[in-house]
């Protein structure tokens, strides 16, 4: 077994540990995925990118990295909201899932090496409750007319409580955990559902049913990743029950094994006004809602601000004109704006370089941020994915590459310094992007990013672009009559906007700001 410098916060043993490693450069992930009967809020997005960016850091370094998420696809909501929307409930969740995918894909997330579907790996389901009967840990429940549930034996797996910290005796039924007069114990979680035959379900050993809901992520990791594999991410909420439950499961079925996961990592919760976001709370906000007023790399750069464990505040705020505002979000397209502009002006300063490799002492400190940046990054990210300090080496890479452009621009007549500057600048811009690219931020092109979300920003505040070119076109020629009071007040009146014009001598520019 081997270890990487890299450290996580396991919930299991509530230790920062060294990642071990089964095989040497081989590591094995899975992610508790969607239940895909509703689009997605932010708390997802925030689940679905701590382990992305795990996952773009041990490849940066060099591993082979098999990552599963998972979509539950098969579940009671799903079936609720079928009925309600009239649909199919595969249809449904089929159509929620493209969502979902959609969504996190513009985020930044990579896709996954495999995306399994519950209702795809039914007959691996059925193998593991068989299993788990055969081994004492399950026990069948006849509900007549031919429909029988599973239930898994709490009790009979001595190890229950581990990851969430909790007695036996201490517990409650709670969510997802139904109480009956059916099971042996309260405690006692279903494995498999029996239904009537003109219900939604699949032919089992135990009449038509549908897996409960703890059993499938067992079946799936152990189906693409195997037992002890070396990490399971998910969302705080899922530690108890979901996560305890998957521990028994899998462990139950295989005694003498060892442990079903090698670290767990769970991602802290999105607060609205103090309170968790969620669904059943009614105080989510969906990813789509924020894309409809932000860029999509804004939302994912907000989320890194704040350390993937600790919960991190969504607030929003309606102004009087009605507009609804994700402040966090909005300051965080801010600061993509200017990574953007940073590495376009690294690129057009590279560009120029008449004399590569040329060199100055007055250089130093620009070159010395620029080859340090890579290892300063690893450090930040290697103590338990440190993503806010992972991105102050951004935020250094980016102020230093752009103090570089404004040096070259001031002393544009010292030749020397110039060559020396631009030859730099290429090494600026590929640490920046380095850096980047490790945390999935601007991998667009910057004329792409702009064009995007300066449209964007014009649909927020109902403006045509042709509109705003009449204006400067007004505004220029007032100028150029000498009417400077209206080319003020044409200025004013596209910053009330939100627009900010820029003048050179070659004429007017115009973008549109955060709004």
């Amino acid at each position: 077994m081997t270890e990487q410098k890299l450290r996580l916060h396991d919930t299991l043993s509530g230790d920062l540990r060294p990642l071990a490693l089964e095989r040497p450069g081989e590591v094995r992930v899975y992610c508790c995925g969607p239940t895909t009967y509703d689009d997605a809020h932010v708390g997802h997005a925030r689940a679905a990118l701590a382990p992305d960016v795990l996952v773009r850091y041990l490849r940066w370094r060099g591993l082979h990295v098999t990552y599963v998420r998972n979509i539950t696809d098969v579940d009671d909501k799903i079936l609720a909201r079928a009925k309600q929307s009239g649909e199919e409930p595969t249809t449904l969740s089929a159509r929620m899932a493209e969502r979902y995918q959609a969504d996190i894909g513009a985020l930044g997330c990579q896709k996954p090496d495999v995306e399994p579907k519950v209702s795809e790996h039914i007959a691996d389901i059925v193998a593991l409750v068989e299993r788990l009967v055969a081994n004492g840990a399950g026990y069948v429940v006849d509900l007549g007319g031919g429909a029988r549930d599973v239930y898994f034996a709490v009790r009979a797996f001595p190890g229950y409580g581990k990851l969430s910290k909790r007695k036996l005796e201490d517990l409650r039924v709670g969510a997802r955990i139904e109480a009956n007069d059916k099971k042996r114990d309260p405690l006692d979680f279903a494995l498999w559902k029996g239904c009537a035959e003109s219900e939604w379900g699949w032919p089992s050993p135990w009449g038509k049913g549908r897996p409960g809901w703890h059993i499938e992520c067992s079946a799936m990791s152990a189906r693409y990743l195997g037992h002890g594999f070396e990490v399971h991410a998910g969302g705080m909420d899922l530690v108890f029950p979901h996560h305890e439950n998957e521990i028994a499961q899998c462990e139950a079925a295989h005694p003498g094994e060892g442990d079903f996961v090698r670290t767990w990592i769970h991602n802290g919760f999105v607060n609205v006004d103090k309170e968790k976001m969620a669904k059943s709370l009614g105080n989510f906000v969906t990813i789509r809602d924020v894309y409809q007023r932000y860029d999509p790399e804004a939302l994912r750069y907000f989320l890194l601000t704040v350390h993937y464990r600790g919960p991190i505040a969504f607030e929003t705020d309606k102004r009087e004109d009605g507009r609804v505002v994700f402040e966090g979000v909005a300051e965080a397209e801010r600061r993509v704006d200017y990574l953007y502009a940073v590495l376009e002006r690294l690129g057009e300063l590279a560009a120029t370089a008449s004399e590569p490799g040329a060199k100055t002492k007055d250089l130093d400190a620009y070159a010395k941020v620029f080859a340090g940046a890579s290892e300063r990054l690893a450090a930040a990210l290697e103590d338990d994915l440190n993503t806010p300090a992972a991105l102050a080496v951004v935020a250094e890479l980016a102020k230093t590459g752009n103090e570089l452009c404004d040096v070259a621009q001031k002393r544009k007549k010292d030749a020397r310094l110039v060559a020396a500057a631009s030859a730099l600048a290429g090494a600026g811009q590929a640490a920046l992007r380095g850096a980047l690219d490790v945390l999935g931020l601007c991998h667009a092109d910057a004329g792409a990013y702009t064009q995007r979300s300066q449209a964007r920003r014009l649909a927020a505040l109902g403006v045509a672009a042709a509109d705003v070119d009449r204006m400067i076109d007004e505004r220029l020629a007032a100028r150029g009559a000498k009417d400077f009071a209206r080319a003020d007040a044409l200025r004013a009146e596209l910053g009330a906007l939100g627009i900010e014009v820029a003048d050179a001598p070659t004429g007017s520019t115009w973008r549109v700001g955060v709004v």
